[in-house]
């Protein structure tokens, strides 16, 4: 049995080489508590600053008042003086429609007019309080009409997602204006200027209807009186024609008068007689008017001159009816003082925090590179 000879050999120091320590990313949430309460002070002085701003800002803020007017489209009583002036229109057929939802959709679409904004707010006194210098320059101007004419809103209060709503369709105007008495000062205006157009416009389309149907009856008038013009001149050539075939064929007298049977000319009838004949031939030449004796021209001519008649004064109407008219806000819109006092603090408390953490944090790595160097 062979024997293995081990051999004992000395072992070679080993290098020493550094361990490093298993760093361990963790938060000291007590550490963080006790710095931040070691610089409570500073913390403090940072926020009372913060909020001391927020309390001068809250007395910069531009103020925001909304003046709001509910409307409904008119009623009977909002229309009736309108409804009045249009029976005649009514009785002679002019094509003119004033109805109920035709004049509430021309006053939300007037109220919508960039156009009429501009130029109510061009001679309105809020616009010209705003301008700084009192001699107005036309860009100047220009912007501030913009600006405030971007106030003015108009909002369907009809709710889609509700299916049974309202059994009746409303709308809300509202004004935007930095006190309560010129948001409903220019609302209550701007409403009373849209509702004078709209009433101006109204009356215009009716006396253009009018216009329009006299135009049409006076060349119906005249076609017609033209086409009798023709038709008697014709007559006249015809009784002429039919005098002379009965003179030649000796009929004096009516044919059926003694008893004859005659065969009539379908195109010169000589029916009448040579008698009976010259005295229709008289009385047409007798005739002046041609309208004399047609219904349908005298009808015609009746219906011209009532027409011509009308006179479309200054109607009182209005086109809505208010269910709230502009009210005088009691509360502003957007953040309150305190809001922006307690969002000022708490943004100051923040980056008070940080500071005192990031200060920390840079102390605390300084230590960690001394200790090693």
């Amino acid at each position: 049995m062979s024997s293995i000879e081990v051999k004992s050999h000395q072992l070679e120091s080993a290098p020493v080489y550094p361990i490093n320590s298993v760093q361990r990313d963790e938060i000291d949430l007590l550490n963080l508590l006790s710095t931040l309460f070691a610089s409570r002070n500073q913390i403090v002085a940072i926020t009372l600053i913060f909020a001391l701003c927020g309390v001068i800002a809250s007395f910069f803020l531009p103020q925001k008042w909304t003046s709001q007017a509910v409307i409904t489209p008119p009623e009977m009583e909002q229309l009736v003086e309108l409804r009045r002036a249009m029976i005649n229109l009514n009785v002679l057929d002019v094509g003119a429609k004033a109805d109920s939802n035709t004049v509430f959709n021309m006053f939300l679409k007037k109220f919508d007019s960039q156009a009429l904004r501009e130029r109510f707010l061009a001679t309105s006194p809020y616009v010209q309080a705003l301008l700084s210098n009192k001699e107005v320059d036309t860009s100047e101007l220009h912007r501030a009409i913009i600006n405030v004419s971007e106030k003015f809103k108009a909002q369907n209060n009809a709710d889609p997602k509700q299916v049974t709503g309202a059994p009746y369709s409303s709308w809300t105007l509202s004004f935007i204006a930095p006190n309560a008495e010129n948001a409903q000062q220019v609302l209550n205006g701007y409403i009373d200027f849209i509702a004078e157009e709209v009433n101006k416009s109204i009356l215009l389309n009716l006396k253009d209807a009018v216009e329009l149907k006299i135009g049409y009856e006076k060349d119906k008038l005249k076609l017609d009186r033209s086409l009798l013009e023709n038709q008697h001149n014709v007559n006249l050539q015809r009784l002429g024609y039919s005098l002379q075939v009965a003179s030649a064929a000796g009929i004096k007298k009516p044919v059926y008068s003694n008893g004859q049977a005659v065969k009539d000319d379908p195109d010169y009838s000589v029916a009448l007689g040579a008698d009976g004949l010259a005295e229709k031939l008289k009385i047409e030449q007798s005739i002046k008017d041609v309208s004399q004796l047609n219904v349908t021209v005298q009808n015609r001519e009746h219906l011209l001159s009532q027409l011509e008649a009308i006179n479309i004064g200054e109607v009182d109407f209005s086109p809505f009816k208010y269910q709230m008219q502009a009210s005088l806000p009691v509360k502003k819109e957007g953040p309150g003082k305190s809001l922006v006092v307690a969002l000022a603090a708490m943004i100051g408390l923040i980056i008070a925090a940080g500071l005192v953490l990031t200060r920390h944090a840079f102390n605390c790595r300084r230590v960690e590179l001394d200790k090693i160097i």
